[in-house]
Formats: C-alpha cells, structure tokens, sequence
C-alpha cells in the first residue's frame, strides 16, 4: 500500500492514477483506493489526519492560471497534506466577493473532512470550480481514475431537499452537455448533507451518456460511495490536468443569458467559442465597434442584424445592453415588442438580484430592484408612448429592438392611435415612428434591428422592409449596415432591399448574421429540418432528421399521457419541460388543452415544479404568443386540425363557433405557418409532437383531419411512442 501511495505521489501534478502492469506486463495506469471503506462523522479525522502535515507543499494549480476556472486546484496527495488553512487563503485570494466568517469556516469543513477521506487516493481535487452558464460554482470537483465526481455540500443540514438534488444534477449536466473534456467521462454527482446521520441505499445508475444519477449521502457514506464507483467504472483513467484546461462551451437559455449579462459576465464567458458558433462573438464585437464610431464621429446609424431561429439574435442584443452602463452617454436600452419575453426576463433579473443582494446581508425591497431592471429590458410600445408625452429625444443614444420584424404596419398602429391614445389621422408606421423619434438627438444615434425570418405570426406585423422604406423615404442622413443575409427569402424584405442598396450610406456585412442555431446544442440543424418539414420538401426533411436524431431525440404519439411519460422520463435535474400548441388549436379540449385559458408566463417559465402554473406540470399549455423568444429544454407539441398536410402541402383553418373554415388570406396563413414553426424550435434537447387519432363520431375533429399530418410525420423517420 505504502507503495503505491508514494509511486501515485511522484506522479507529474494532475495524473488520477497509480502505476502498475497490464496483463502483458508493460506499464498500464489504473485508478485506485488504497484502503478499506471507514465510515467518519463530518468532524472526524481518522489516523491520518494525526499525521503531521508541515511538509512543503508544491504551488497548486491557481485561478489566475485558468482564467477563474476553479480557485483552488491540485492533487489529492498535495491536498492531503497541505495546512488547511493556507488552501481557505488560496480561496479566499481567487474569491470574487468578500468571504465571510461563515464561508471560510464552511471551507474549512469541507477540507478537513476531504482531506480525512481522500488521503490514501491519487487524483486531482478543484474547489469552486466555475459553471459559467448557471453562474454558479461546484463546492469540489474529483477526478479519480476514469471518474469525475461533482460535489456539494450543504453544512448544517440533516436532510436532503429535491432542489438540492436537482443543483448537484445540474452541474453533472453542464460539465457533460459544455466542458468537452467531460463529453465522454463517467460523471457521478454527490450531494452531501454534513449533519444527517443516516440515507437510502445508494444505486449507481448510469444514464446512456454516462452521468449518473445524483447520489444523496451522509459524511459516513460519503467514502463507499468513491469506492463503489472507482470498483464499477473500468475505463482508461483521465488526464486531469488535461481536463481542468479543457474548453468549455456552454449554451446558455436566454433566461440565463440575461441572468448572466446583468450580473456582468461576458458574451464570451456564457457563450460558445467553438468553430461553428463564433460569429456570434464577431458579431458583438462587430455591432460594439458601430456604436463607438458612431459616437466617436457624430453619426447616426441603423443596423440590421439577422440570423436562424436560437442563434443568439436576443443574446447580442442583450449583451450591447448590459455592456452599456446607464450613467455613460453610450447607455444602451433593450426594447421588445414580445411582452411575455420582458415580462419573463424582467422578473427573472428582479429575483436574481433581490437574492444576490439578500445574501449579501442587503435589505431590498423587491419593486427598488425592479424598477432599475427596467431601466435595461423595455417594452418597445411603452418607449414609443414616452415619444407622443415628450417632443424631446431619448436619453439614449443606443437602443435595440428585438424581433424587429414583428414592428407594427401604418395601418396596425394608425388603429391603435386611434383606439387607444385618441390620435387621429396617425400617418406613420410603428418602423418610421421609433426612426424619428431617435432622429430627434442631434448629436448621434444607434439603432439595431434583430430580425429572425419566417417569425411573423401576428396580424399587422410590418415585416423588415418597413424599416429599410423608412428610412430610404426619410432619414437619408442614415447610415445603413445590413446583414448580407437579409436578401434571403425569409426576411421578406422585397423590393426596397434593392433600392436601398443603390443608397451610398448603404453598406452589406456579413459579420452581421448569424447563422448557427445555439438554441439546441444538441444538434445545430433543428431549425434547418423544421424549414424542410413546413416547405413540404420531404427528402430535405429526412435528410436533416437522420443527422440530428442520435443527438436530439423527436418522437411521435397520439397519446397524450404517453407523450408526457416520455419528456418526464428524459429531463434531469432541473430541465424544464412543457406543454405548446397554436393559438388556433381549438380542438384539443377533449384533451384537457384549452389554449384559451390564460398562461402567465412567469409563472410558466420560472416557477418551480411545485407550483402548479409552471410548465412542469404539464396542465397549462403556452402558445407561439407565449413561447416566442423563449425556450424549454423539453417540449411536447400538440397538432391540432388548424393545421394539416393534405399529401403535398397545407391547408389552413380557422375554428369559429362550431366548425373549422379554410384561411384564404395569405397573410393569415403564412401567420399560422409561422405559428408552427415557433414551436416547433423551441425545444433545446428535444420534443414529442402528439396528432391525436381524433373521433369519427365528432365532425370537428374528424380523425381525416390528423391522419394525413401523422402519416407524414412518420415518413420523415420520426418514431412513434404508445
């Protein structure tokens, strides 16, 4: 036993394992524990810890060495016998805010009972290892052999609550889903509860990309656990030297994106920096450096950023936002038009920050907090009713309107004016409008228009060519950059894109498209396989499903309660999952869907799965109006007859009183079209669409109404549940 422990000590720093020979006798590696299982309580220390620890202790790998990657790193031999206190000081010079009495005596904990369990193990040890997208930190990470274990501790508990479990769960999922050394490895998360006294039986279960599932112990379990894993798990051991420096690349929500923004993080530190999504970082660099000679000359500017559905359009917008602070002349606003997007996002930053300041022994009222949110998201029709009080210009100089598109016509917002604010005779469209009123500045302006194509699903949305009249008609002094995507047919952006090309204050940039879709990590082409599927274009179609579907799971059912099982049985930890139809869904009550009952989307979004308004349980079904901008990590679509494949293309319905009618106006179909489209892209991991068998004996939901859409579902390849 003695050793190995000195053969795994003389190790180079980071190797997980201990010498050794293979059957054929050459040098081989393997992950070992060099002892028998003893149970400690939390505050124990067992005949090593008696040992004197005044040896030298070589320097550990350090934050400022991976960029805050984790704050306090080496291997377990090293970490055995370093003063427990020099590693809290290590922490403590790598923290990012100000360590307290609690937390140092926390980390103290923590070390002590480690370095009691973990002394007779060769490996690697990282504290407050960085998840970039949750904006969180795993109290330990281990990598032993073939085996990462993500650790947490929660001191002073006796029991084990589900969210901590769902927390320990999460960081599993992040390090498999984001940290590419991490694609391949056994993942075993562990959740300890430093003052309970006894747990169930644990089982080591593997889900099929080998995370396990999470592990709930006592501090007196905490040792079988490692050793049942190290004598289960028999792959080659890791290089966790290697894997402490790997690259991360998450893909944030866009709930947590703007979470992450506002507490000051980067694009860059939230966000994919890998080869097929970089554009989204040239990008921002792209739109910042428009903004800065804008100021810098004294020009005013328009921008025309586009990209495929889940690019990270909202994700650039919001990043030029938070950069912006509101005390600098370059303050930035982010505007919208989809309401449930800012009432969602704003709710999220107000209770993000509220806890933030909470735990920093802050006393603040929840609607302080809020208000100052406001001051960054907005609802773009409320910024343009600020410009009918106030003939003056904005404060800001810098604003961003999401979904541009979906900007209202002359003849949309000329009724509103005269509904709603008694303004007769209004003779602008909402476009030309919002162009004025940041015309009013004299000094300089930016406007950056986020477009997403094939996402009008509103009546009297103006599409991205009123924009591009407007100010071809009456801003000539306007600079225009625009992405050179817009000519794509999605954009519609017609004839007045080829007039305003010959404007000398025109110019194309291709860094400003995206064209990646990030929403699903899973599998990029998503949005490329729903195109082919609404387009008709059946070989496409099959084709772009049979390259996602290993990675992004799509089934098909008409059984509801089979469609349920089947995302209830895929989420992890805190995946969120959902229920979604179209707004002209009508028929689906027989099911228990009435998408007439009103959704909150806070409440859907962000509550937990205890709350009865949130998507977790699966009994209050979101529309495209709710959904747009928005995503789930599993979705479950519900088609309805609104919608049907008659064997070559689509029809369209409209249910009014007791029966179905065909929509004839184009317009109103290409909104139902896109209304499928919406949400069929919101899923990150994966969806089952259910096409109920409908009934013979009922004439609007004759069953000639879904068999025609199933039937073609099925032909892409997609695989039916019961």
């Amino acid at each position: 036993m003695l050793q190995h422990r000195r053969l795994a000590m003389a190790l180079p720093r980071g190797r997980l394992v201990r010498q050794g020979t293979d059957s054929r006798g050459e040098a081989a590696t393997t992950s070992t524990r060099l002892r028998p299982t003893v149970c400690k309580k939390m505050s124990s220390r067992g005949s090593s810890a008696d040992k004197t620890r005044r040896v030298e202790v070589s320097t550990p790998v350090t934050a400022r060495v991976t960029s805050l990657r984790f704050w306090y790193g080496a291997s377990i031999p090293d970490f055995a016998v370093a003063s427990a206190e020099e590693i809290v000081g290590q922490l403590t010079l790598n923290s990012s805010f100000d360590v307290d009495r609690t937390q140092a005596a926390a980390w103290l904990a923590e070390i002590e009972f480690l370095q009691s369990e973990l002394d007779d193990l060769a490996g690697s040890i990282f504290f407050e290892f960085n998840i970039p997208r949750m904006g969180r930190r795993i109290d330990v990470v281990l990598v032993i052999g073939p085996v990462i274990f993500a650790v947490e501790f929660k001191v002073g508990e006796k029991t084990f609550d589900r969210s901590a479990i769902d927390q320990v769960w999460d960081y599993g999922l992040d390090l498999k889903n984001f940290h590419e050394a991490s694609h391949d490895a056994s993942i075993i998360p562990i959740l300890i509860a430093t003052e309970a006294t006894e747990c169930p039986p644990f089982e080591l279960h593997s889900d099929a990309d080998k995370l396990y599932r999470p592990i709930a112990v006592d501090p007196q379990s905490f040792g079988s656990v490692v050793d049942a894993a190290l004598a289960k798990v028999t792959e080659a051991p890791l290089d966790a030297a290697a894997w402490s420096r790997a690259s991360y690349h998450p893909t944030p929500t866009i709930v947590e994106a703007a979470r992450a923004l506002y507490a000051q993080h980067s694009v860059e530190a939230i966000a994919r920096f890998d080869a097929g999504a970089q554009n989204l970082h040239v990008t921002s660099r792209r739109i910042e450096e428009l903004v800065d000679e804008a100021q810098a000359k004294g020009r005013k500017r328009i921008c025309f950023v586009t990209g495929v559905p889940g690019a990270g359009k909202t994700l650039v917008g919001l990043n030029l936002a938070t950069r912006r602070d509101e005390n600098e002349p370059t303050h930035a606003v982010f505007l919208s038009g989809n309401d449930p997007l800012v009432k969602v996002l704003r709710e999220a930053l107000t209770r993000d920050e509220v806890a933030r300041r909470k735990k920093q022994g802050e006393k603040v009222r929840k609607g302080t907090v809020g208000e100052s949110v406001k001051a960054f998201i907005q609802n773009v029709h409320h910024f343009r009713d600020d410009a009918l009080i106030d003939v003056g210009p904005p404060i800001e100089h810098v604003v961003i309107f999401d979904e541009a598109q979906r900007a209202w016509n002359l003849k949309q917002t000329a009724s509103f004016m005269r509904r709603k604010k008694r303004v007769a005779g209004f003779a602008d469209s909402e476009p030309e409008f919002l162009i004025a009123y940041m015309d009013r500045r004299e000094d300089w302006a930016v406007i950056v228009c986020l477009v997403g194509g094939g996402q009008e699903i509103n009546t009297g949305e103006a599409g991205i060519d009123a924009w591009l009249d407007a100010v071809n008609r009456r801003f000539p002094d306007w600079e225009m950059f625009i992405s050179d995507r817009l000519t794509d047919t999605e954009y519609a952006a017609g004839r007045v894109l080829e007039i305003v090309r010959e404007r000398p204050q025109t110019k194309f940039d291709d860094s400003l498209h995206l064209a990646v879709s990030m929403r699903s990590f899973r599998a990029e082409n998503v949005s490329a396989f729903v195109k082919a599927l609404l387009d008709c274009d059946k070989a496409e179609a099959k084709k772009a499903f049979a390259e996602l579907s290993e990675r992004y799971p799509i089934a098909i059912t008409r059984d509801l309660n089979a469609a349920k099982r089947w995302i209830r049985e895929r989420a992890r930890g805190s995946e969120r999952y959902g229920l979604v139809a179209s707004s002209k869904a009508m028929r689906l009550k027989p099911h228990a869907i009435d998408i007439r009952v009103s959704v909150n989307p806070v409440h859907y979004f962000l509550n937990d799965r205890d709350d009865i308004r949130s998507s977790y349980y699966l009994e209050d079904t979101a529309t495209e109006f709710q959904v747009q901008g928005l995503e789930l990590d599993w979705v479950c679509v519900n088609w309805d007859g609104d919608f049907r494949f008659n064997g070559s293309n689509w029809n369209y319905h409209d249910f009014r009183g007791k029966r179905w009618f065909n929509i004839s106006n184009a317009d109103n179909r290409n909104y139902l079209r896109n209304a499928y489209r919406v949400l069929l892209t919101r899923a990150r991991q994966g969806m089952v669409v259910f096409v109920p068998s409908g009934d013979s004996a009922d004439p609007t939901r004759s069953p000639g109404f879904y068999d025609s859409t199933f039937k073609y579902l099925k032909e892409l390849g997609i695989s039916e549940i019961r």
